[in-house]
């Protein structure tokens, strides 16, 4: 884990980007605050660090990226979580969404395919003392039947449609925010409610992931 580098310089960072989501609609305060604690610095490759609290996607290992801030802040802030949920993330990445949700929650469950990206997002957990996540690698197309139900589910990579077996883990009145592709390279970012007899979906804003891949990844 290499050292962070604080200082003034950091905070002001910080408070830009702050009022960048401000003008955006982020107006959850909680979230907010969740973004303001998580060191985005420490989630980015050293190349990036000059770039951390810029208001764009990153690349990181593995061909994925680090999400935009204020992708992350408004599906954190979609998903109306409080710190008696449950909540499933699929796709860890770098582990920053796990972190800032994690904040907000009572406990994260998150599946990461690559096996390398998730030790490196497990170190940055331990780093910051964030025992509420739990992480593995496995198949997050399949979710985590042994964890669930979920009180709320996110997915940080683009599926095909909306996977059914990801809506049978939310509890009743559980929410899942996911990006689901329309067509070729065209993606909307979509909410999910599940009701007792039939499941509410909403349509959000145009977003930009990965694809949701089955399986877990073979690495070199």
């Amino acid at each position: 884990m290499r050292p962070r580098r604080t200082g003034v310089g950091e905070t002001e960072q910080i408070i830009k980007l702050l009022m960048v989501l401000r003008r955006q609609g982020i107006s959850d305060n909680d979230v907010l605050s969740a973004i303001e604690r998580v060191p985005r610095d420490l989630f980015v490759a050293e190349s990036f660090a000059s770039h951390a609290y810029d208001d764009k996607a990153l690349p990181i290992e593995c061909g994925q990226t680090i999400s935009q801030p204020y992708v992350v802040a408004y599906m954190t802030q979609a998903l109306q979580t409080n710190d008696r949920c449950k909540v499933l993330e699929i796709g860890t990445g770098s582990g920053y969404q796990a972190a800032v949700v994690s904040y907000l929650s009572r406990r994260v469950y998150s599946i990461e395919r690559y096996r390398s990206l998730l030790t490196q997002a497990q170190a940055r957990f331990d780093h910051l003392g964030l025992t509420n996540i739990t992480a593995v690698t496995g198949d997050g197309s399949k979710g985590w039947p042994e964890q669930a139900p979920f009180d709320r589910i996110i997915v940080t990579a683009a599926a095909a449609e909306v996977p059914e077996n990801l809506v049978e883990q939310l509890k009743i009145g559980g929410i899942m925010v996911i990006p689901v592709t329309i067509s070729g390279n065209v993606q909307t970012l979509v909410r999910i409610i599940r009701q007792e007899d039939r499941v509410v979906r909403e349509d959000l804003l145009p977003v930009r992931f990965v694809p949701l891949v089955e399986g877990v990844a073979k690495e070199l």
